[in-house]
């Protein structure tokens, strides 16, 4: 289904979110706070664009950029000139199983793709894995579409209006249908802290953006990153 869509993937992502969809995901590259020279993880990398964003925020680092689907690494490749070509490495991977042995990343992210790697448990136990420790799990995506938002004018664009642009667009109604479906399903921002708490890691927070239609969870590995002072704060840690 993503190979389908991806020629259309970036256009819809920017037009269906009125390009707020750039700004979440510089929030999250942001939030990753990776080691000086190390590796990171962006997980269902997809186009690319939250790699690249790592890579321009912290000049030092690699980005291992891992997707099941192969035409959305394809697609981004694209975007890959000059030194970001050096610096992004795309895989196509499972993130149940990672290609990455223990404790190699100092941050992992993951936009808008947790909702598809099920069960989730084994994506949150595979991620703090290879995560070395005080290293963060930083994860953007959409809050629950049970909620109420706006006195439910978002849950009538989600469940209408986001299906059928998709459809006018893309060609592909089942794509769109399955994104509004899977909004729907997802748990609340506090069931997954659970999730992630259950999973293993030390520390758990997160941040609601546009009225709490995206959320910004932060999960961090127990101990200490090289050369680091321990975390303070909580969400304006972000």
């Amino acid at each position: 289904m993503f190979g389908r869509i991806a020629g259309w993937y970036d256009f819809l992502n920017h037009a269906l979110s009125l390009g707020l969809d750039i700004y979440w995901r510089w929030r999250l590259a942001r939030s990753a706070r990776p080691q000086p020279g190390s590796l990171v993880l962006d997980l269902a990398a997809g186009t690319l664009d939250v790699s690249v964003a790592l890579c321009r925020q912290y000049p030092e680092v690699r980005v291992a950029a891992v997707d099941f689907a192969l035409p959305m690494l394809q697609r981004g490749q694209r975007k890959l000139a000059g030194d970001l070509g050096r610096r992004v490495l795309p895989v196509q991977g499972d993130g149940r199983r990672l290609p990455l042995p223990d404790a190699s990343v100092s941050a992992a992210t993951i936009a808008f793709g947790i909702r598809n790697i099920r069960p989730r448990l084994s994506a949150h136990q595979e991620v703090l894995r290879v995560l070395r420790p005080g290293g963060r799990f930083c994860i953007l995506e959409f809050g629950t579409g049970r909620r109420k938002v706006w006195g439910g004018l978002y849950n009538f664009y989600l469940d209408t209006v986001l299906p059928a642009l998709g459809r006018l667009v893309s060609g592909d109604p089942a794509a769109y249908r399955y994104l509004a479906e899977t909004i729907r399903q997802f748990p609340d921002e506090r069931q997954l802290g659970r999730e992630l708490l259950d999973a293993g890691y030390a520390r758990v927070f997160h941040v609601a953006m546009l009225s709490g239609i995206v959320y910004l969870h932060v999960a961090e590995k127990a101990g200490q990153a090289e050369g680091e002072a321990p975390a303070q704060g909580g969400p304006e840690a972000a």
